[in-house]
């Protein structure tokens, strides 16, 4: 059995994974169950690129906590029905940095605190926190940024239509080269024309 750090079982580190996403589920309803497919998605596009098995799990456990730190952003901004303003939405683009000083400051998950940290970095180098861009991005930051995504769009939200997953194919490949890392998309449509992938609601 895989060891992070050979610390403690892979059980024991799912354990302490499943408690942290279970507070930020009880915080905001929206989370409930999307960590979770990211996290799945995540590992599948892993497995699909051929990573090693540490990495498959590493890549695993950072989707599992992507959105760890939206524990410290305001309620009444975190589950607001409708758009939000820009200095919400700057509230909102905090959760990264919270996320990845949370995740750096446990050791057994340290190694997964570049996922959280830069998952809303996009690929042409204009996301968020640190404007970083293409390589500069770790790998499995890269991927749970398409599946998180991917998940989002195929997920029913009170201000927009929920889209298929052809539909959100369709704009991940819009957005390669520019948000996404195109062999990351390649992998997401090779997964697709297996139809191995599904929307939230399936």
């Amino acid at each position: 059995m895989y060891n992070l750090y050979n610390l403690v079982t892979t059980d024991d580190l799912h354990e302490m994974v499943d408690a942290l996403s279970t507070a930020l589920e009880a915080k905001s309803s929206y989370t409930c169950g999307h960590s979770e497919r990211v996290a799945e998605l995540s590992l599948l596009i892993a497995q699909a690129m051929g990573l090693s098995l540490a990495e498959q799990e590493r890549i695993h456990i950072g989707a599992h906590l992507h959105d760890i730190g939206k524990i410290g952003i305001p309620d009444a901004i975190l589950n607001k029905p409708g758009r939000l303003t820009e200095a919400e939405f700057d509230t909102i683009r905090q959760h990264p940095v919270i996320g990845g000083t949370i995740v750096g400051k446990i050791k057994v998950f340290a190694s997964v605190a570049d996922i959280v940290r830069h998952h809303h970095e996009r690929f042409d180098g204009k996301g968020y926190p640190d404007g970083l861009g293409g390589e500069q991005i770790s790998l499995g930051a890269r991927i749970v940024a398409v599946a998180d995504s991917f998940d989002a769009m195929t997920t029913l939200r009170t201000y927009r239509q929920v889209f298929s997953v052809q539909e959100a194919i369709e704009e991940a490949k819009r957005c390669k080269g520019s948000q996404f890392d195109p062999a990351v998309v390649d992998v997401l449509v090779a997964l697709a024309c297996k139809d191995k992938l599904k929307s939230a609601g399936n």
